[in-house]
C-alpha cells in the first residue's frame, strides 16, 4: 500500500512520549519518514537508542531522552531540551501508558495512582508545558492516545479503563481551553494492536490473536503502523479544522 505523505510536517519539531517501542515506535518512524524533528521519552534507553540509531540510519535522526512520564520534572525538562535543539513544537503526541491487568479486588491505592500517573496524567502536563511554545508558533496539535478499553467496560483493568476515559475528557476539555491559541487537541482510540508486547503479554498464541482478528469488521491484524497514520492526519495542516474529536481506530472490534 502507498500512504500520504504531508508537506507540512517537513521540519515541525514533535515530541513523543513513550515512543521507544511498540505504537509509539511506529509513531516515531512515521514522523521521522514524513522529515519531522523528533524528539521523544522512554524509561527504555537500549530500545530508544536503538531506534534512533536505524532511523539515523536512513537519513532521519530523531532525538532520544532517556526519562519516565510519571516523574513531571523529567517530562518538563525534556519537553524544555527538544525545544532548545529543535525549536517551537509544534505536535504533541501523549502515547506513554501501560495496560496492566489487576482484578478490581487486587487493585491498592498505590497500582490506582501508578495508573492514573503513566495513563492520564502525563497528557495535561506535557500539553502544559508546550502550549506557551504552539502559541508562539501560531498554533500547534495536540494528539492525546486512549484506548477502546472503557468504551467496553474491561473488567480486568479499571484503573487503566478509567484513565483512557479521562483521556477523552481532558482533551475536549483541553481544545476548549487552547482553541483561542489556534491549538487543536484531539484523540486516538487504538484497538487491539498487537504490538510485540501485547503477543507476549495477553495474545501468547496465534490463535487467541485470531479470535481478536474474527470480532474485528476488517478481519486484519491491526498494528501501529495504523495508529501511525492517524496521528500524522491529526498533526498535519490537513486536519486544520478538527479539533476535540476522538479518532477509534480498531478495524470495528465489537
Amino acid at each position: 500500500m502507498n500512504f500520504a505523505q504531508y508537506p507540512s510536517l517537513v521540519g515541525r519539531v514533535v515530541f513523543v512520549s513513550g515512543g521507544a517501542t511498540g505504537i509509539g515506535s511506529d509513531i516515531v518512524a512515521a514522523f521521522a519518514r514524513n522529515h519531522a524533528r523528533v524528539a521523544f521519552i522512554d524509561v527504555q534507553r537500549e530500545a530508544g537508542e536503538a531506534l534512533a540509531k536505524s532511523l539515523a540510519e536512513e537519513g532521519e535522526a530523531p532525538l532520544f531522552i532517556e526519562g519516565d512520564v510519571t516523574d513531571i520534572a523529567a517530562l518538563r525538562a525534556a519537553i524544555e531540551l527538544t525545544h532548545q535543539r529543535f525549536g517551537p513544537i509544534g505536535a504533541l503526541v501523549n502515547n506513554a501508558a501501560n495496560d496492566q491487568r489487576k482484578r478490581f479486588d487486587e487493585i491498592e491505592p498505590e497500582f490506582w495512582d501508578l495508573s492514573q500517573a503513566v495513563n492520564l496524567r502525563h497528557h495535561f502536563f506535557a500539553a502544559q508545558a508546550v502550549h506557551p511554545q504552539m502559541k508562539a508558533l501560531g498554533g500547534g496539535s495536540i494528539v492525546n492516545l486512549s484506548s477502546i478499553a472503557w468504551r467496553a467496560g474491561a473488567g480486568e483493568m479499571p484503573a487503566y479503563a478509567a484513565a483512557k476515559a479521562g483521556v477523552v475528557g481532558l482533551t475536549r476539555a483541553l481544545a476548549r481551553a487552547f482553541g483561542p491559541d489556534n491549538i487543536r487537541v484531539n484523540a486516538i482510540e487504538p484497538g487491539a494492536v498487537m504490538t510485540p508486547r501485547q503477543r507476549e503479554l495477553w495474545y501468547k498464541t496465534e490463535a487467541s490473536v485470531d479470535a481478536i482478528v474474527q470480532r474485528q469488521m476488517i478481519r486484519r491484524v491491526l498494528d501501529g503502523s495504523a495508529i501511525a497514520r492517524a496521528a500524522l492526519f491529526l498533526a498535519a495542516d490537513d486536519s486544520a479544522m478538527i479539533t476535540k474529536q476522538s479518532l477509534t481506530v480498531d478495524a470495528g472490534l465489537r
